[in-house]
């Protein structure tokens, strides 16, 4: 019964976080953007992210997406300093071709930096991929 259940794999689609200059504070900030090397949009997409080691852990946020375009990315939240002392795991729910598809993406603790980025796809940014 099991084998006759197929869950399709997530290609094409990213979760990056990118060092951006915020013009209201005049600081550099990480952010956390979603990514859809595709060549169909995403829609209805849903974002959970939490922060969390073996003694700390942040609340849930959720984010919403309409729809993510073709070839686009998305800001989804900032990643504030402390939480990259954290485990920051992001789990993107949404519809694509008439299917619905789920990926959990995760940046492990202190290994979002600027000496670990590299060329993102799409962006034309450095960033971080997350795992």
């Amino acid at each position: 019964m099991k084998e006759d259940i197929k869950i399709p794999v997530v290609e094409g689609v990213y979760l990056a976080a990118v060092n951006a200059y915020n013009e209201d504070y005049r600081v550099y900030d990480w952010y956390a953007y979603l990514i859809n090397e595709n060549n169909y949009p995403l829609e209805t997409v849903l974002v959970v992210s939490k922060g969390y080691d073996k003694k700390d852990k942040t609340s849930v946020m959720r984010h919403s997406l309409k729809v993510l375009a073709a070839k686009s990315f998305a800001k989804v939240e900032l990643l504030q300093p402390d939480l990259l002392k954290l485990n920051n795991e992001f789990s993107v729910s949404f519809f694509a071709e008439g299917k619905m598809l789920h990926k959990n993406f995760i940046f492990k603790k202190n290994t979002v930096s600027n000496s670990t980025a590299k060329e993102l796809p799409l962006m034309q940014e450095k960033g971080i991929l997350a795992d």
